[in-house]
């Protein structure tokens, strides 16, 4: 006796530890989430996406995107979920707006200036 309740303890110990099971409509709407949750940025880690972080904050954002998606909401609309609910900085790749035009063309402004300082150089030298 002492033995199967060992067992069982054992054996449901091992329940509570696994980690969260998502469940879907259909293959591609997994095939969605996982896509979505390696684009979302943990909103408290440093750098990593919502899919490698274990944080609260990560666990409860990825609950919320696979609840839209089984509520039939398109990947834009979780996007503008998580920006609305985390700011911009969320997303990986960032919408070209007025705020974001320096982040999208400043590099090739910056290689556009030292070609041209470059060019000069040479004729001058």
């Amino acid at each position: 006796m002492k033995k199967i309740i060992l067992l069982s303890f054992i054996f449901l110990s091992f329940i509570g530890f696994t980690s969260e099971v998502y469940t879907f409509n259909s293959e591609v709407d997994e095939q969605r989430f996982y896509k979505l949750i390696h684009e979302v940025r943990c909103p408290k880690c440093t750098s990593g996406s919502i899919a490698s972080s274990n944080a609260p904050v990560s666990e409860d954002l990825k609950n919320k995107i696979a609840e839209l998606i089984n509520n039939g909401y398109s990947d834009k609309d979780i996007k503008q979920y998580a920006k609305d609910r985390f700011g911009s900085g969320v997303l990986y790749d960032p919408e070209v707006n007025t705020s974001t035009y320096i982040l999208w063309f400043g590099p090739f402004i910056f290689l556009a200036i030292i070609f041209i300082g470059f060019v000069f150089r040479r004729r001058l030298g």
